[in-house]
């Protein structure tokens, strides 16, 4: 009753109205601390690795701005206090967006002194296996949007928050074995990538489709808040599961696509690289002792070449007479 009461006690939803939280903020100040300090001065010092890229760090900070965007500001209040489908891009934001960003910028030396314990590292490989990798994120994912869950985290702050931290670390775990900075914990084949990203496809369709084709209203703690944009609580309800069942699916299509691109060019670059018609062959390169004599020879197979008989031999000007010598132009006709 008190929860009841204190969502229809809410204003009225607006874009300019900023409610942060002074932990978050804290957490991704020290996130980002982190980051630059291990890529600035510690690795100058210790000698950790080779410079990071500025593309690199420019992902790290994509991702970070992309936990700030869906934690922080309208879109957070829309999501915990208005709006079912607000929340579902929230968790999209959380789960598909932000983690792989993360993972991109984040240099492999940076994390390995986490895993030069033998027990840790381990530990690691253990989580990050394709098939565990996918249950710790999805089991969960599931669970949360039954009814009965999902209602009793939408009305507590704290396990609210802790569902959202839970969200993010098993994300980056998921997205391990596709984008994986560590060669103590290394990526899968890209036909293994494949088939992951296509099985990770079945907790978004799953949740999406249930949530979609239902005629009631699943979760009563949206039905009590105040209405945005004319969205009745069923509509609204079905706009975030064509969320998660569409945009998510086009999301993992695109990353499928990326995946299969990058393989066919890494093929195209290991292999037999097909000469262009119109680019010049390149010259073989000599081999044996032919090029130590600064000699090259062809990779072609050559015909035998007769020897040219004595009496084909280049005539000398004596042999030819004067009638057969070209006169030399005379210098005054020239100027």
């Amino acid at each position: 009753m008190a929860v009841y009461q204190q969502l229809s006690s809410l204003p009225e939803f607006s874009w300019t109205a900023w409610h942060g939280d002074g932990t978050l903020r804290a957490g991704l100040i020290l996130l980002v601390g982190v980051y630059l300090l291990g890529v600035g001065p510690l690795r100058r010092r210790y000698r950790l690795g080779p410079p990071v890229a500025r593309r690199q760090v420019a992902w790290f900070f994509a991702g970070v701005a992309l936990l700030f965007t869906a934690l922080e500001g309208p879109l957070h209040d829309l999501s915990d206090s208005y709006l079912f489908s607000a929340h579902m891009l929230q968790h999209m934001l959380l789960t598909l967006f932000a983690p792989p960003l993360l993972l991109l910028g984040t240099p492999g030396w940076l994390l390995q002194p986490l895993v030069r314990r033998p027990a840790v590292l381990r530990a690691a490989r253990t989580v990050t296996r394709p098939p565990v990798a996918l249950l710790l994120f999805n089991v969960p994912f599931l669970a949360y949007h039954l009814p009965i869950f999902y209602d009793r985290v939408a009305r507590d702050h704290g396990l609210h928050v802790a569902t959202h931290l839970l969200f993010i670390a098993t994300a980056v775990i998921t997205w391990w074995p596709v984008l994986s900075p560590l060669a103590e914990l290394p990526r899968l084949p890209y036909p293994l990538q494949l088939l992951y990203v296509w099985g990770q496809t079945f907790s978004g369709f799953l949740v999406g489709v249930f949530v979609t084709k239902t005629h009631a209203v699943l979760y009563p703690f949206y039905s009590e808040a105040p209405r945005v944009w004319g969205l009745s609580p069923i509509d609204d309800q079905r706009l975030g599961g064509l969320l998660m069942w569409v945009g998510g699916g086009v999301y993992l299509l695109a990353v499928f696509s990326v995946i299969f691109f990058v393989w066919a060019y890494s093929e195209n670059v290991d292999g037999d690289v097909v000469e262009h018609p119109l680019q010049p062959m390149r010259p073989a390169r000599a081999t044996g002792p032919a090029a130590k004599g600064g000699t090259l020879k062809s990779s072609a197979t050559k015909a035998p070449v007769a020897e040219r008989p004595a009496a084909e031999a280049p005539a000398s000007l004596e042999t030819l007479g004067p009638k057969h010598v070209a006169a030399r132009p005379d210098a005054a006709r020239r100027n």
